[in-house]
Parts: structure tokens; sequence; C-alpha cells
């Protein structure tokens, strides 16, 4: 295929040259927001008398002729061009000559493929913001499902405090509702300015209307200085910076079900549907999904990180080396959706443990900080209870005790305000129970999780 740009050359691109030059293998995904990138343009050189209305129509038309093509498989994107922009143009002008050539009026590719790029993010991360809300639900499910299940809460990977695995898995549901705010921020910013009418970097001599053409793609409004708007790329690190977050947190997730699936801990057991085995030890089922998760966190870091790395030393305006924003930003959002779309369906299936869970939350002195507000509320300062009830628990770690059956003869060498009612107050239940304070692990704070989260996806239409 002929360059665009080839008149200035007497001889032809190096084919090793042209190769490395390519980037039609990686933006060719963007041809459906170029097409309707580019028919918005012509609208706009047309109503502005930079092209006839025949011409206007005529190219309007062939673009969605072009659409309807590449989506129905009758016209093979050629992976031979040097990008979708330069692919797009070409078919047009080869099938309506001259006044396809029209088209490129008033722009250049370094606005259009800043345009094309946020175009596309916006709908791929409309597409992630609802995998999002699904792995929330499948979240809010299970833990309407164990509302009543205790389990020891954890600090430093010691146990510590009893709390229910509804509370604790609700944590991961916060985690991602602020995900999905980000990615939602960052598209407002996103298409808060747009970027076609910048041209190559200057501007245009011709009378265009940017804002209309802004209005008609969404945005809203124009970037104020062209050669920020075809430099810019704050857009792309923003949300590779919010993929990296979202990653994060399923990796913590990630890390607690590798746990708790383990025979060390068997608090819950994944589906057999994702789990594999091992080759060679048959009583192996192993949580490769979830580790996979883990894994593929560190490839997101890496697409923020090189990105970051490409852009830091580049004078304005656009260089050449800003083509390697596509191949980072489109990586992230692949693994970023694999990875949510893999993950919601996992939790659901997940079966959970409760006699497991209750059996480690009745060991590790967990009740201790309960035995202390006990006698807080007899009269005893904190700080005193505190050192009460560490003594306790040393005495009841080398004698073979717990709390629940350490005779109240013993407690009472240790502070005659400890009564028969303790037994009662430091109950896993009774612990759980009267955590009443807002966001607590109680039962009420709880149920008023759930129905927060309930109320986040009813907005999002999710059901």
């Amino acid at each position: 295929m002929e360059k665009m740009w080839a008149g200035r050359f007497e001889k032809a691109l190096n084919k090793e040259a042209d190769d490395f030059n390519s980037s039609i293998h990686f933006d060719s995904r963007m041809y459906k927001q170029d097409i309707i990138g580019s028919i918005v343009h012509a609208k706009m050189l047309g109503d502005k008398g930079i092209i006839s209305e025949d011409e206007k129509a005529l190219i309007i038309k062939t673009l969605g002729v072009i659409l309807e093509d590449i989506e129905s498989g009758k016209l093979s994107i050629d992976m031979n061009a040097e990008d979708i922009h330069m692919f797009i143009e070409s078919e047009l002008t080869k099938r309506i000559g001259d006044t396809g050539k029209k088209l490129h009026t008033a722009r250049s590719r370094n606005d259009q493929v800043a345009l094309d790029i946020r175009l596309y993010l916006a709908d791929e991360c409309e597409e992630i913001g609802k995998l999002i809300c699904n792995l929330i639900k499948a979240i809010k499910d299970k833990a309407e499902e164990n509302t009543d299940a205790i389990m020891p809460g954890y600090t430093h990977l010691q146990r510590a405090q009893p709390i229910t695995f509804a509370h604790h898995i609700l944590t991961y549901a916060y985690m991602l509702k602020r995900d999905h705010d980000r990615i939602y921020d960052a598209v407002i910013r996103m298409l808060s300015q747009c970027p076609i009418g910048s041209c190559a970097l200057a501007g245009t001599t011709y009378n265009t209307d940017r804002e209309w053409e802004a209005k008609r793609l969404g945005f809203e409004g124009i970037s104020l200085n062209s050669i920020d708007g075809v430099s810019d790329r704050d857009f792309a690190l923003e949300l590779l910076s919010d993929f990296a977050i979202i990653m994060m947190h399923l990796s913590r997730f990630s890390e607690e079900i590798i746990l708790w699936s383990s025979w060390e801990f068997k608090f819950v057991e994944l589906d057999d549907s994702f789990t594999t085995g091992s080759s060679i030890m048959p009583q192996k089922k192993n949580s490769d999904m979830a580790e996979l998760v883990r894994g593929k966190t560190g490839r997101v870091y890496g697409d923020l990180m090189a990105l970051l790395t490409t852009l830091k030393g580049l004078p304005l305006a656009y260089n050449k080396d800003m083509q390697e924003d596509k191949e980072a930003i489109f990586d992230a959002v692949d693994t970023v959706k694999k990875c949510l779309s893999i993950f919601a369906p996992m939790v659901a299936s997940m079966k959970t443990k409760k006699e497991n869970m209750y059996k480690a939350a009745g060991e590790g002195f967990i009740n201790a900080t309960d035995l202390a507000d006990y006698l807080v509320k007899k009269g005893l300062p904190f700080r005193s209870a505190y050192k009460i009830v560490g003594e306790i628990v040393g005495y009841s770690i080398k004698n073979g005790y717990v709390l629940e059956n350490l005779p109240l003869e013993k407690y009472k060498e240790f502070d005659k305000l400890f009564d028969e009612d303790l037994y009662n107050e430091i109950s896993l239940e009774t612990c759980v129970n009267k955590r009443i304070s807002s966001g607590s692990t109680g039962p009420e704070s709880v149920k008023a999780q759930i129905d927060n989260i309930t109320e986040f996806l009813n907005e999002k239409d999710i059901h």
C-alpha cells in the first residue's frame, strides 16, 4: 500500500523498517472509533463549506458502508497498512476516488489518533465498569449467604478479633466500588477536552467548528491548546493507574482466596471449574485462576511503568515514541477485563466452610479484647484491663487453656471483678453481635453495608 506521505521521498521504506514503524497490528481495534470520528469530521467540513454537500454525503455514506463491511467480515483490514487511520482513508479513496482524499482536510494523524484512543478507551471503560459491578454483585450475594459465618479477623496475618465472613468480603466490594468511581471520573476528564482540530500541533487555517465536532463526539469541550491536544497522554496514564489499583485489589482478594482454599485454612472451596490439578500429585486442587490474577497484576503495573517511562523525556509536541501508548493501554484493558470476567463467577461458585471458620475463630484468643472490655465496663481503666488480660492469655497458653474454659476461680486470682457473666461476654456470638458501631462486623452494620452496596448496584442496573 502506497504511503500517504510518500510524495516527499524518493525511495521506498525498508521492509523491516516499515514493519517496525507500522502500528496496524495493534491499533486496528480502533477501526470503529476512527470511522465514527471521520464521519463527524466530514459532516463538520461540509457544514462549514470546506467541502461540498455532495462530497460530505458521499464520504459519510461510504464510511458507513466500510464500517458495515468490516463488522460483517466482508472487508478485512489490511495488515500491510501503516495504521488503521491510513487503512480507512485508503479504502475510502479506493471506493470514491479523489473525494475521499478531502476527508483529511483540517486534521492530522496526530489529533486523529489522540481522538480515536479516547473514544476507544471510553467504550472499553464502560464495559470494565459493568464487569466491576458484576464482581461486586457476586461479593454482595456471597456476603448475604454468610452473615452468620463467624471467622477470625486478622492483622499481621495473626488471628485478631472475631468477625463475620460477610463483613470480611464486603471490604472488597467497597474497594471495587471506589475502583468503579475512579474509572468513571477518569473518563469524565478524558472526554472533557476533544483534541480533533489541533491538527499536527499548530491548528489549521480553515474556518472549522471544533466545538460542534467535540459535542457530536461526546466531549464536554475542546483542548484549548493545540500542542497539548496532540501531546497529552495524561488520560492514558490515569487509566493505567486506575487499572493498576483494580489489579492490586484483585490480587489481594486472590491471595486470601488462595490461603482460604488451602488445607491449612479450608475456609472456602473453589468450584472444580475454576481450579486445576497436578500432573503427578492426584490429590491436588490448585487455585490457578486466583494465582493467575495475582500474577497478571505485575503485568498491568509494567504497562503503567512502560508508558510513564516512554513519556518522561519527550519534548513537545508529537513524537513517534507516543505510538507506544497503545500497546501498553490495550494490554492493560485486555488484562483487567479478563481478570474481572473470571473473578465474578469464581466468587459466585465458591463454597464457604462455616464450621472450619468457626473452629479457627475459637482458637488464638481472638476474644481477648472483649475480655478487657468486660473489665472496663466494671470500672477498670482500659490499660489496666489490657495488662490483666495479657497476663491471663500468657497463663492460658502455658497451661493449655483458652479463655472460654479457664475456670472462674483462676480468673478471680487475676482480678475480683470477674464473675460468671464473663463467659457469655466472651462467646464468639456475643463478640460479633455486640459490635454496634457503624461499619463494624455487627449484624445491623453488615446489613447496612449490604443495603448500601445493593443500592449502588441498583443505580447501575445490576440485579
